[in-house]
């Protein structure tokens, strides 16, 4: 059982008394004046954060709500359609009725590819950075099991797979793709998936190559199969080295009719052999851990896009140059939350398609914009002055920031 350590503090003076434990949770009284319940917390064994899946409950789409390119939309979530088909990806309200869910993840055909040729796939992917996974032992005898749960709904029904990948990270990748069924069309079903560091009699996992690298780069993936070609058909819930084993042969071609829409939400991957009720977060929490991956400056209901024509939450800064003159220098932008790594930036014009910094003042754009010491922490924009700059003008650029794994 985890302990109690720390300090006793008051939470926003509710009357409410915490007290972190040496697992990191957080357990609370219940009320000023009542008996404390920290032995009864420590005692459940709950958690803080058991999910390691970020944004689980699909709430979080910074990019915007629908897009027929691959990458990411929702956050954390990236799709990578490689077929003659197409797909559109959007966040949607169709959700299991009760569970506490407010979005989805949509995946819709709209071009259908009914047979898969060999090196053609489909697939959803959510990555982990390996200094969040030290705590799974992998590369040792004590390694844990995994317990995937998460709540599906599709118009084609069947068999599908759900693929782990350890990745290398100096050591060796290995992989696993697990099958579920689903059983009844345009139905939410829940579907709990236990995959252990053995699976298939394997040692693989529990050997030193099996060891997840401790760090900030990607090091672990849960991959939901939509459909492949033969050559990435594997053996069902078996570890192999680096072999690209999506799938089972079993797999469905989930884009073989235009009719075919699938629907994701409630995903959580946590140790142990059974499924939890699933870990809800706060709006603001989910979108912080969101934030370490991906950032933008337009409100969260704003696409990031060029000529927008919506100014709220830009990057502004005054002018130090007058008409024409070279460089203007932002103050340093800081991040609301520190990011993996040094972002790439994109710049995004409120007024044009150019993705220049916007004289507001003067009614123009400027030139040779660019974005200086990106780190994890923040950056600094220059430009060249329009010519209409003066000294102190209202200078505007929006931007987003991408660190992704």
């Amino acid at each position: 059982m985890s302990g109690i350590v720390g300090s006793y503090f008051n939470t926003r003076g509710s009357g409410v008394v915490a007290k972190l434990g040496t697992d990191g949770q957080i357990f609370t009284s219940t009320g000023a004046g009542l008996k404390q319940g920290f032995e009864a917390a420590a005692a459940s064994g709950d958690k803080n954060y058991k999910n390691l899946i970020i944004n689980g409950d699909m709430s979080q789409a910074q990019r915007g709500t629908s897009t027929t390119s691959n990458g990411y939309l929702l956050d954390r979530f990236t799709l990578d359609e490689a077929t003659d088909g197409a797909i559109t990806y959007t966040q949607d309200t169709d959700v299991p009725a009760g569970q506490g869910f407010a979005k989805s993840l949509k995946l819709d055909v709209t071009t259908a590819d009914a047979s898969l040729a060999s090196g053609t796939y489909c697939i959803l992917t959510h990555g982990f950075e390996g200094q969040n996974l030290q705590h799974l032992k992998y590369g040792t005898s004590s390694a844990e099991t995994l317990t995937l749960s998460f709540w599906v709904k599709s118009v084609k029904t069947g068999t599908y797979c759900v693929n782990f990948t350890k990745d290398a990270g100096g050591q060796t990748r290995y992989e696993t793709p697990v099958e579920y069924t689903i059983s009844s069309g345009s139905t939410w079903e829940k579907k709990t998936i236990t995959v252990t560091p053995t699976a298939g009699s394997t040692s693989l996992i529990t050997g030193t190559a099996g060891a997840i690298v401790n760090s900030n780069a990607k090091a672990f993936r849960v991959i939901f199969a939509l459909g492949q070609g033969t050559d990435w058909h594997g053996t069902n819930n078996t570890w192999v080295a680096a072999s690209d084993k999506m799938s089972t042969s079993n797999q469905v071609n989930f884009l073989d009719n235009t009719s075919n829409n699938f629907w994701l939400t409630g995903v959580q991957l946590e140790v142990g052999t059974s499924a939890s009720d699933f870990e809800f977060l706060p709006y603001d929490v989910n979108l912080q851990r969101c934030q370490r991956y991906y950032q933008k400056s337009f409100d969260i209901g704003t696409a990031p896009a060029q000529n927008v024509g919506i100014q709220t939450g830009d990057l502004s800064f005054p002018s130090t140059k007058v008409a024409s003159q070279a460089t203007t220098l932002s103050q340093k932008y800081n991040f609301p939350v520190r990011m993996r790594g040094s972002p790439t930036m994109t710049g995004y014009n409120s007024a044009a398609t150019n993705a220049q910094v916007r004289d507001v003042t003067g009614g123009a754009d400027c030139s040779s914009t660019a974005f200086a010491s990106n780190k994890e922490t923040g950056f600094y924009v220059s430009c060249t002055s329009s010519g209409s700059t003066g000294v102190g003008n209202y200078l505007s650029l929006h931007f987003t920031a991408a660190a992704e794994l």
